[in-house]
């Protein structure tokens, strides 16, 4: 392996700690980047926390903060969601993120047809881009690999960020779960701007009933296949950054999560250096 690997942890790591403590966790770690969240009640961005803020207490112990997480449902344009873009992207600029993460819509009860779900990821993306070029922010799109999900895959939104001329605003979240999930077998590293971690280790639930609460840090009983997704995504050119982002439970209760986190590292750097 030839550079060493570059983590980052999303706010989803430790979802219970002040942000100085979520910060002084990743100086801890030496992972220099963090993703902040507009889903998690009593922290950042819910409670109110000023984007200077987050800013100030970044700059100050050399963290960067890769992304706000997330704009949902990003493909369903409407002025609801317009409102929602102008002040996540505003939060975004002025915090100092790089992007903002984009979900698209993921519900049994979409009535769409497969034709309406990509004219609307199309119109949205239109929508989106002006925005996107104006608070000099990108769009993360993550395609989610649930079988319900209007954006399974990184094929469909690489071709509606084309149609639309959107190359220069939009990157793709490479998602080590979803990417299981939709069983895709593409990659498009040039493109991908933000790659999500997580591990699963229930090997007998069956792959369509796998949700977030079973998403842990990645360890050696791991079956997503993380270590030979990251040494594709490396081999063919991505330099960015594997942010952590663990739902399950057991993680966010865990009082020893540095220890964790740090394991979970050596295993994943030990684990490239054996494929390598």
């Amino acid at each position: 392996m030839s550079q060493p690997l570059r983590f980052a942890l999303n706010r989803m790591v430790a979802p219970r700690l002040s942000l100085p403590q979520f910060i002084e966790l990743a100086v801890a770690l030496k992972a220099d980047a963090i993703e902040i969240r507009n889903d998690l009640m009593g922290v950042e961005i819910e409670d109110g926390t000023p984007a200077v803020q987050v800013r100030e207490l970044c700059a100050a112990r050399g963290i960067k903060v890769l992304s706000i997480n997330a704009l949902y449902p990003f493909d369903v344009w409407n002025a609801e969601r317009r409102a929602q873009t102008l002040a996540l992207a505003a939060y975004a600029r002025d915090c100092g993120a790089q992007g903002l993460v984009m979900c698209p819509f993921n519900d049994r009860d979409d009535p769409r047809s497969e034709a309406q779900r990509n004219a609307g990821l199309r119109t949205a993306l239109s929508e989106l881009a002006p925005i996107l070029r104006e608070y000099g922010i990108l769009g993360f799109i993550e395609p989610l690999g649930f079988e319900e999900c209007a954006l399974r895959r990184k094929r469909t939104a690489v071709e509606a960020i084309k149609a639309i001329g959107g190359l220069d605003v939009f990157r793709l979240v490479h998602d080590t779960f979803h990417h299981h999930l939709a069983g895709e077998q593409e990659f498009f590293p040039e493109l991908t701007g933000l790659v999500h971690i997580s591990g699963v280790e229930d090997a007998k639930a069956p792959l369509a009933t796998i949700r977030d609460g079973h998403r842990v840090l990645v360890g050696e009983a791991d079956i997503l296949g993380n270590a030979a997704q990251i040494e594709t995504l490396l081999g063919s050119g991505y330099t960015g950054y594997l942010s952590f982002e663990p739902f399950a439970e057991s993680v966010h209760g865990r009082t020893d999560i540095q220890q964790a986190l740090g394991a979970s590292m050596a295993h994943l750097e030990q684990a490239l250096a054996v494929q390598a």
